[in-house]
């Protein structure tokens, strides 16, 4: 084979087909070029180099794919672990040797906040405490539906007794 059978070009789709011809169009896909900014490789023949010179506003030949830029290849920031202090713990109580007739009770510091004794039992409760807060959830009212009230203040309005009471007899009118 020849050296120009084998060498081939690079071909870089630049610029959008919107408002240029169908021809031009058709040109950029049968370059094999189907998205902007893709780039193909395609014989080096004066076919190929045809198509590209009637096309040159919308495709480029490009170089060989170059190295990236170097400080792509650098990363953005670096981490570095957070610098410790050591840290001091106080020296407990029973640890420190207490002299021979000294008490080893530690006296409180001024203004240093005293727990206060914790209750381990839950408080017991009277007899009096239980049954009244039975009595008070035993002595709810049923609720009263709110249709029943409706019809009842309705037959009130329009001369009618209520449902379930009786009828009073009307006074005899003076003449």
């Amino acid at each position: 084979m020849t050296e120009k059978a084998q060498r081939t070009i690079r071909i870089k789709w630049v610029r959008s087909g919107i408002g240029f011809t169908y021809h031009q169009k058709e040109m950029v896909r049968s370059l094999g070029l189907r998205r902007l900014h893709q780039v193909v490789e395609r014989p080096d023949t004066p076919q190929i180099r045809g198509l590209v010179a009637q096309i040159p506003h919308l495709v480029a030949i490009v170089d060989k794919a170059s190295q990236p830029a170097a400080w792509t290849l650098l990363p953005e920031y670096t981490i570095r672990p957070p610098e410790v202090a050591p840290v001091e713990l106080p020296v407990p109580p029973e640890a420190v040797p207490v002299p021979e007739g000294a008490s080893a009770v530690v006296p409180a510091e001024a203004g240093a906040p005293v727990a206060e004794p914790v209750a381990l039992e839950p408080p017991v409760k009277t007899a009096k405490e239980t049954p009244a807060k039975a009595k008070a959830t035993k002595t709810k009212k049923p609720a009263k539906s709110a249709a029943a009230e409706k019809s009842k203040a309705a037959a009130t309005k329009k001369g009618k007794p209520a449902p379930g009471k009786s009828a009073k007899p009307s006074k005899p009118s003076k003449k």
